[in-house]
């Protein structure tokens, strides 16, 4: 029998599930047994399992929704990323849901998000499979010193991966959902196989709470220098925030979601779930090395069922291939998943019209800007029908997982910086010498000296000027990058063609920061002119 809520030994609902067998806390290598004995995966060499998510390689940020309640009604920014979902609809799927988990076996991992104890939040994950249960021992910090029955989560996440809801029945979009509850402090996942649809409830979870104790949660990835600097790096995926933290000459703190409090910054994961196609030894060794050891899941990597060698180049399945594992992993990880309040702050964007500067300064009216904007660009190949560069806005760089008004998060953001004297700048890592299909990728062995320099204090004394467009401060020199990398302008055949690429974006900023109409008028006039 499986309590759903009791004094103290509670998951939430009031329900009582006899499920078949019920799995609590297993390590890896006892997962691993269950999921070759249930055919979940195949090992492959060195190791890792690989796992084929089916229809679903991706999150499906259309199926997602909140309960109107009235406990968080009030603070929910309404939206199309934030939909309401009806409370009787609710209690309805949970209960087949519940029915649905009396005929499963479950794994059940407790765990926490937040490495500051002083923020540690408990979560119960239960799910219909092994793997995805080792998935939750990846990403979490685990629960290893208290029993089943003396952890108390605050938060329990139910992953039916073999459930699919019915729209007529359920009220739901699709045969996908993830519906969340905060009074009940309950989520929903039916239908879907794949596994960041829980990692990225639980951040969701976080950034609704911890705004709220004056805390600013991030999608970012952290790290710390020999001088215990702490630098953060903000980018929407496919922008290096995984491979530019993951730096052996400095500490990772974690590479995809932190929050900021008045003690310094702190990891909400005790894993890394890093996006691996096309990974390159030679560029990326670390985060190559994991996706070779025991405990690593592998979704929807290409491999050879015979040799069981993986092929990280093949994108016949998704071009979303993804490696779960342990942050220790990671030789020089930051074992407490701390650190001081950052030194610096960088904004990654993979700009595919070969625009924005490689590296600029910013002031924090900039930074507060560029934060609300989230821009990158989508190229021709990464999604059906897309054969042009699109622009890409996601506010807060992580405009799907943010429960308040973005003006929530960008006003703590704004008082942090100023607090703690941080210093700004803007990294693009997309194209140079042209839009995507005539320039070329920015090589990361570039990019990785901008950042050296600007963590190193190297660029302080070096003479800056003003991007025309969109006024950001461009150094003019940079150790170990050719001088006219640095001004985008110049490097294309024909500077007038840039003129107009440069007016187009600086348009299409515009055009988006329209959805921000109570931001501060100095933080909106630091956005490019047309």
């Amino acid at each position: 029998m499986l309590d759903i809520q009791n004094t103290r030994f509670e998951l939430v609902t009031k329900t009582v599930v006899s499920a078949k067998n019920v799995h609590w806390n297993l390590t890896p290598p006892v997962l691993y047994e269950e999921v070759i004995r249930k055919n979940e995966a195949m090992i492959a060499e060195h190791g890792p399992l690989v796992i084929y998510t089916g229809k679903c390689t991706g999150r499906s940020p259309n199926d997602k929704f909140f309960v109107r309640e009235p406990s968080s009604q009030n603070d929910i920014w309404w939206s199309k990323v934030n939909q309401p979902f009806d409370a009787d609809k609710f209690e309805r799927l949970k209960a087949r849901i519940l029915e649905y988990f009396t005929q499963k076996e479950l794994y059940v991992q407790d765990c926490y998000g937040g490495a500051d104890p002083a923020y540690r939040f408990p979560a119960r994950i239960i799910t219909d499979t092994a793997w995805q249960s080792l998935f939750a021992y990846n990403m979490f910090l685990h629960a290893s010193d208290a029993s089943p029955r003396e952890f108390i989560p605050e938060f329990t996440v139910l992953v039916a991966s073999g459930f699919e809801a019915e729209p007529a029945i359920d009220g739901t979009r699709s045969d996908v959902c993830v519906v969340i509850h905060l009074g009940q402090k309950l989520a929903l996942i039916a239908g879907t196989r794949y596994a960041g649809e829980i990692k990225k409830t639980v951040f969701t979870v976080l950034n609704y709470l911890f705004p709220l104790k004056n805390i600013l949660s991030m999608h970012c990835s952290a790290n710390i220098g020999p001088r215990d600097d702490t630098a953060i790096f903000f980018g929407l995926s496919g922008t290096g925030k995984t491979t530019l933290s993951a730096d052996p000459k400095r500490r990772l703190i974690g590479d995809d979601e932190h929050g900021w409090s008045d003690r310094g910054v702190f990891n909400f994961e005790g894993g890394c779930y890093a996006k691996v196609i096309r990974l390159s030894p030679q560029d990326e060794p670390q985060i190559f090395a994991t996706t070779r050891r025991f405990g690593t899941i592998l979704e929807n990597v290409v491999f050879d069922p015979i040799t069981r060698k993986i092929d990280l180049n093949d994108e016949t399945i998704t071009e979303n291939t993804r490696a779960s594992y342990l942050l220790s992993q990671i030789e020089n990880y930051e074992p407490s998943g701390m650190g001081g309040h950052p030194k610096n702050i960088i904004f990654l964007t993979a700009d595919a019209f070969g625009v924005l500067p490689p590296i600029a300064k910013l002031s924090p009216e900039q930074a507060m800007y560029h934060f609300l904007s989230g821009y990158t660009a989508k190229v021709a190949g990464t999604e059906k029908g897309i054969k042009e560069p699109q622009a890409t806005f996601s506010a807060c760089f992580g405009g799907p997982f943010m429960v308040h008004n973005p003006a929530v998060y960008a006003r703590l953001l704004g008082e942090k910086i100023k607090k703690h004297n941080a210093r700004c700048w803007l990294v693009n890592t997309g194209w140079t010498g042209g839009p995507y299909g005539v320039g070329s990728r920015m090589k990361i062995a570039y990019t990785r000296a901008m950042i050296d320099a600007l963590l190193n204090d190297e660029l302080e004394d070096v003479p800056c000027v003003p991007e025309p467009v969109f006024g950001v401060l461009v150094p003019q020199a940079c150790p170990n990058v050719p001088a006219e990398v640095l001004n985008q302008r110049n490097t294309w055949p024909d500077p007038r063609a840039y003129d107009e690429q440069a007016r187009k974006l600086a348009a299409m900023f515009q055009k988006n920061f329209d959805q921000f109409p109570t931001a501060a008028l100095e933080v909106r006039e630091a956005g490019p002119k047309v």
